[in-house]
């Protein structure tokens, strides 16, 4: 009997090896995958990326961050006195601020902070809820044994990480009470893909389950049990007004929304447009971690005010640059927090910039230089599937920059995805079509050469053939009046990034690399084959959105805008008519002046002040009105048609 167990187990011992040892050797192949646009970069034998540049081998620089959204939510346990939190390394010290989230009394429940402070000591903290009795219990859960708290995690040099909130409940056992957390809606709800008969709501519990939605007498749920939840809401009816609740096990929150009108009714309405919120200077809640928390509230607080029926937010949402992807998404979450409380009534479509970069990085120490490219591998990690999965947005048929001219592997996947990262919606008579200028992003454009991949505001070969497809479909949509065009990226360029966007200092040499390789055409000719398309080849294109620049500025683009370097020897294009590029990057990132280009005589409106546009909508009739989300005051006006 003792000689057949020793057998059985050493059977099973060397099962056990057989199968780490075929694991390793799947993750090692998995390693190796690299995209075949990087030729140059390869993997040792100890499964770690290097570059090679010259004839040197330059190692990945591997930082691993303690700044994940699991860390930063603390884990919430209960007990008797109220909820502990442990927010390990990423908060080993600091404060823990907290407050009731009153859902009773306000449209846009936001936490009103306790006077007392929780201290986060050995990345532990604990919040008291028995001292919120009495004249403290505004939200009544003395009575009804449970409430949510807002709690905002601060760093001990008062840098705030994330802003979160948990559910509790009273549960007695034995004689004894405890607080206990709740089933909580800890995101959301959002409204997104707004249609004429419905829209898609997304928003993330605490647990796995089976939420619903109910509007009247219809009610919409998960198929399955999830935490993060995309219900799609159908059959309503056009240009109305409901009510929805979202139902989480015992416990729902109500908001409100508006289905879009019919296509080419022609209806009045607004919307609005900002970009690069990323975190500013000042302190406080204009830095939670990557996002100008403060600046944003504003911002869709005004639109909100305005009774906007979308808002378009076109790229640097967030500070970025980073190479992991769980802080990624706690930025991207801290963002979406400063939103959420009036993104619960109307959508907000969202775009890429250059600061969603998400990279691996080479570091050479001995030339102190860095070379870096879009995170790979780019099904599971690329900036664009992290992006995509953080928020909801519609799809296109673009899949990718596969079976382009340049594709080193026509056989074989070798691009990062353009789900939800390049599409177009409309709303009533309006058309927006969201472009990347940001894709395959390596940022280190002077090293371009050296780790291929794709060039800062840059829209490469089979992007810019379905915007003109796009384009075409929409001219001859009779619904559609007015098409705007939105990317990150100035096509003209006044104040910040005159040394990159679309201008590069008027120099064609910048393109993108594929596989070692540069493309055909730079910067400017690609310029110029857009402008085509939205000018020469379109009768509806209003307008261009952009940002970038941290500024407000209207640039007028006419025949007779001076759009080349003095000494362009390329070819000139001759456009047929005017639209206005209307750049608003004014959303808290850190301004920029303004700089002189050829265009500068035709730049109107250039203001540093913290900027929402918002687009008034009437039939044929476009008015723009600017205005500062903290002053209230105006900053620009003008007729677009």
């Amino acid at each position: 009997m003792q000689h057949h167990t020793l057998k059985m187990r050493s059977k099973h011992l060397f099962c056990a090896i057989l199968f780490i040892i075929g694991y390793a050797e799947i993750k090692a192949q998995e390693l190796s995958e690299v995209p075949a646009i990087h030729p140059n970069i390869s993997i040792e034998k100890d499964g770690k990326y290097y570059i090679e540049v010259e004839g040197r081998k330059i190692p990945e620089y591997v930082k691993e961050s303690p700044f994940t959204l699991k860390n930063l939510q603390g884990n919430p346990q209960g007990n008797a006195q109220g909820l502990a939190f442990d927010f390990g390394e990423a908060c080993p010290n600091g404060t823990l601020y907290y407050g009731f989230i009153p859902y009773h009394d306000s449209k846009h429940p936001l936490p009103v902070y306790f006077k007392k402070t929780a201290t986060i000591q050995d990345s532990k903290a604990q919040i008291n809820i028995n001292q919120l009795r009495g004249r403290y219990d505004m939200i009544g859960w003395e009575k009804s044994g449970k409430g949510v708290i807002g709690y905002r995690v601060s760093s001990e040099q008062g840098k705030i990480l994330y802003d979160g909130k948990i559910g509790f409940k009273v549960v007695t056992e034995n004689d004894s009470s405890k607080f206990v957390p709740d089933l909580t809606l800890i995101e959301g709800a959002f409204v997104n893909l707004l249609t004429e008969d419905g829209a898609t709501f997304s928003f993330v519990t605490n647990q796995a389950i089976k939420a619903e939605i109910v509007i009247g007498e219809k009610t919409f749920s998960d198929s399955v049990p999830v935490e993060n939840h995309e219900i799609k809401v159908s059959g309503l009816s056009p240009a109305t007004e409901y009510d929805y609740e979202i139902k989480f096990g015992e416990n729902s929150h109500k908001f409100r929304f508006r289905t879009a009108p019919k296509a080419g009714s022609r209806q009045k309405f607004s919307f609005a447009y900002a970009s690069d919120s990323r975190n500013g200077q000042g302190g406080g809640e204009r830095n939670v971690h990557g996002a100008n928390f403060y600046i944003m509230k504003k911002m869709t607080a005004l639109a909100k005010f305005k009774n906007v029926a979308f808002m378009q937010f076109s790229g640097d949402l967030i500070n970025g640059y980073l190479s992991s992807p769980e802080e990624m998404k706690l930025q991207y979450a801290n963002w979406k927090r400063a939103v959420e409380p009036f993104h619960h009534y109307y959508p907000i479509y969202k775009s890429l910039g250059n600061h969603e970069s998400l990279t691996r990085g080479f570091w050479d120490a001995e030339n102190k230089t860095y070379y870096s490219v879009d995170r790979f591998p780019y099904k599971t990690e690329s900036m664009e599937v992290i992006f995509a999965n953080s928020f909801v947005n519609p799809t296109s048929d673009l899949e990718s920059e596969d079976g382009a001219d340049y594709d080193p592997n026509p056989d074989k996947t070798d691009f990062p995805p353009y789900k939800e990262t390049v599409f177009y919606y409309t709303y009533d008579n309006v058309a927006v079509i969201v472009m990347n200028s940001n894709y395959l992003y390596a940022p280190n454009s002077k090293k371009i050469a050296q780790t291929s991949g794709g060039l800062h505001a840059y829209i490469m070969d089979n992007q810019l053939k379905w915007l003109e497809k796009t384009v075409q479909k929409l001219e001859k949509e009779t619904s559609i009046d007015h098409i705007f065009v939105t990317q990150h990226t100035p096509f003209f360029p006044n104040g910040g990034h005159v040394k990159d966007d679309m201008w590069y200092n008027g120099n064609n040499d910048f393109r993108p690399y594929i596989a070692g390789k540069p493309l055909k055409k730079g910067i400017i000719e690609r310029r110029d084959e857009l402008l085509d398309i939205l000018v020469n080849k379109s009768q509806k294109v209003r307008a261009i959105l952009t940002g970038d620049e941290h500024n407000y500025a209207k640039t007028e683009i006419s025949p007779k805008t001076s759009i080349y370097p003095k000494k362009w020897e390329g070819k000139k294009l001759k456009l047929s008519r005017t639209i206005y590029q209307i750049n608003n990057g004014a959303a808290g990132a850190p301004y920029y002046a303004q700089e002189k280009t050829p265009w500068t005589p035709f730049v109107s409106g250039f203001s540093t002040q913290n900027a929402l546009v918002l687009f008034h909508i009437e039939g044929e009739i476009i008015e723009m009105e600017v205005m500062n989300p903290d002053t209230l005051e105006s900053i620009d006006k003008l007729k677009l048609n």
